[in-house]
């Protein structure tokens, strides 16, 4: 919880609050009495995801879901090939490259998460590629909902920070 808020800011007390209501939602992991639970990076990357989206907490394990399952344009993945990723896949990728892979490349995207309708939005600096994570059938270039724009912009150098220093080993 210490790298989330050092590095993206998020304060550590509603970080606690929301990966609590994780844990009692079974999308975190419990851990024992006295231990603490083991997280893997994917239970990073759903945290980030709750926190990102900035949900009302007992929304918060619904979001998760939500979140991670937007599709590319909002095209229905039904039949596509496992190559086609969903948001949450593509963040678990980013994720998995800060840890074994050449995180340096990384460090110049951004990762947008919208609060007020479900959508991921990932900038690829390197290309100029913007890839925009919806609902199936939602127009991506669209706007969603009435009223103003609530997002999230995390800078993926802190996010890889935020991966390495909690499961990147030591050589």
């Amino acid at each position: 919880m210490t790298s989330i808020e050092h590095h993206l800011g998020f304060p550590k007390s509603r970080s606690i609050t929301i990966s609590r209501r994780l844990q009692e939602r079974g999308v975190l992991p419990l851990g024992g009495p006295g231990i603490a639970p083991e997280l893997d990076a994917h239970d990073v990357v759903s945290l980030i995801i709750a926190l990102a989206a900035d949900t009302a907490l007992h929304e918060a394990p619904d979001a998760v879901a939500r979140y991670r399952s937007l599709t590319p344009g909002g095209v229905d993945l039904t039949g596509a090939p496992d190559s086609i990723d969903t948001a949450g896949r593509a963040l678990d990728v980013i994720a998995d490259v800060a840890i074994h892979g050449e995180a340096d490349l990384l460090r110049r995207d951004r990762i947008e998460v919208v609060g007020n309708w479900p959508e991921v939005t990932i900038y690829d600096a390197t290309s100029g590629h913007t890839e925009r994570f919806v609902p199936v059938g939602a127009l991506a270039a669209n706007w969603q909902a009435n009223g103003h724009r609530k997002s999230t912009t995390i800078n993926a150098s802190a996010f890889v920070d935020v991966i390495q220093d909690l499961f990147r080993k030591e050589s």
